[in-house]
């Protein structure tokens, strides 16, 4: 035993001494900041182009603490590996970024570096953001600029050894991180191009909606087919899958009603997808959500077979009484066969979000409620209120195995070891 841990700690060090070799050698892209750029004023165009866009990356979401000033910071986002405290960007010269040049924000945006070239956490999207124009970086550092000033010193993030040292990131950087702007597509049209530089740069979807390795890297190899959301318990459905959220098929003006009012003739958003549509999406013009459907509607479908009929229990008191729950607090709403009612509840029977194979968004939902955004093509959503002090894990798990099995509905069954867990990640 005594030799085994010798060699982790022997094997520890020598990863941290090749990231301090890394680190002082990774200088690839680098933008430089030592020559100072005269620069005009920005102008109001800017200014305001600088806001649209910062909508789009919905920057103000992760650097806004709840209840806090807007983008002071503050908010702790938990990883696997600890908690990542999200930082100032007022223009506050002592806590925030306001001695840093455009060129500063550029190299952080660009590479993942802070003014001082300290590395960043890739909790903040730069692994995306890379692909960002130094025009619109510029243009959001004009907008950053131009808000009131707010004193709130930076948090130090609370993250456990070994990943808390800059040298054990320089090897993630390296093993994980290329930086590099969007190239154009020259093989497809403008508007395809401009959906793409969006989906995969600011608007960052990869981030929770492509798979995660063991280190917290996203799977490149399966761009955008879905992943668990690290530390939230909610599945980001794959944009590739006809099974899960693909829309290869949808018409276009149901996509971008979709990213625009939070709900669509196909389907509906909850969850942390209604977050994005009521923070980011609602507020971008028409053109931008029609080159992002566009992009979505494009995109290479995942060969995924579809799921296998699960086998369907049709006698035996549980199947009663998991009817006879239904009956008594979904059918009002949803209707007796799980038809739904248009402009309201959603639909049950045939609906990719109770079928998918993984089930952990549906147990969230009934837990915990689900809403849709609440938006200016639909400010006054309907909802669903939380079953968690209502139902017990043994009787959830009846329920929603109903909702799977009912209706041509063909999906695997929900344990009450599925439920519990969900259950108490969520910290209820």
């Amino acid at each position: 035993m005594k030799s085994l841990l010798k060699i982790l700690l022997a094997g520890v060090l020598l990863a941290l001494a090749l990231g301090a070799l890394v680190w002082a050698l990774n200088v690839r892209g680098e933008v430089d900041v030592k020559t100072p750029i005269a620069a005009a004023a920005p102008s109001e165009g800017m200014v305001a182009r600088g806001a649209y866009l910062a909508r789009a990356g919905s920057c103000q979401t992760c650097h806004t603490a709840q209840g806090g000033q807007p983008y002071a910071g503050g908010l702790g986002i938990a990883t696997p590996f600890g908690t990542v405290f999200t930082s100032n960007l007022t223009p506050d010269n002592k806590t925030g970024i306001g001695t840093w040049s455009s060129s500063h924000f550029w190299r952080a945006m660009h590479n993942g570096r802070s003014k001082d070239g300290r590395l960043l956490y890739p909790a903040f999207p730069y692994t995306s953001y890379t692909q960002v124009t130094r025009e619109d970086s510029d243009a959001i550092f004009a907008y950053l600029n131009s808000l009131p000033a707010v004193v709130q010193p930076n948090q130090p993030h609370t993250l456990r050894f070994p990943y808390q040292s800059q040298a054990a990131l320089a090897v993630w950087r390296a093993l994980f991180f290329s930086p590099g702007v969007y190239e154009p597509d020259t093989a497809r049209n403008a508007e395809w191009n401009r959906g793409a530089y969006l989906v995969k740069g600011l608007g960052h979807c990869a981030a929770c909606h492509t798979a995660r390795n063991a280190l917290g890297a996203t799977e490149q190899s399966l761009d955008l087919a879905g992943g668990l959301i690290p530390m939230q318990n909610w599945y980001a459905p794959s944009l590739t899958s006809p099974y899960e959220a693909g829309v290869s098929d949808w018409d276009k003006q149901h996509i971008v009603a979709l990213l625009k009012n939070g709900v669509s003739p196909r389907a509906s958003v909850t969850g942390p997808m209604a977050e994005v549509v009521q923070r980011s999406t609602q507020y971008l013009n028409d053109a931008d959500l029609g080159a992002m459907a566009q992009f979505l509607k494009e995109l290479p479908a995942s060969h995924t077979a579809p799921p296998e009929p699960a086998a369907i229990k049709t006698q035996g008191e549980s199947v009663e009484r998991a009817a006879k729950l239904y009956e008594q607090h979904c059918a009002q709403c949803h209707g007796a066969k799980g038809e739904g009612i248009a402009n309201a509840y959603p639909a049950l029977a045939g609906n990719r979000a109770v079928t998918m194979a993984q089930a952990s968004n549906l147990v969230q939902i009934v837990l915990n409620g689900g809403y849709a955004p609440a938006t200016q093509g639909n400010p006054r959503p309907f909802g669903m209120a939380p079953f968690v002090l209502v139902l017990n894990d043994a009787d959830m798990a009846l329920v929603l195995t109903h909702v799977r099995q009912s209706w041509g509905n063909r999906a695997s069954e929900i344990t009450p070891l599925e439920v519990n867990r969900i259950r108490a990640n969520s910290g209820r």
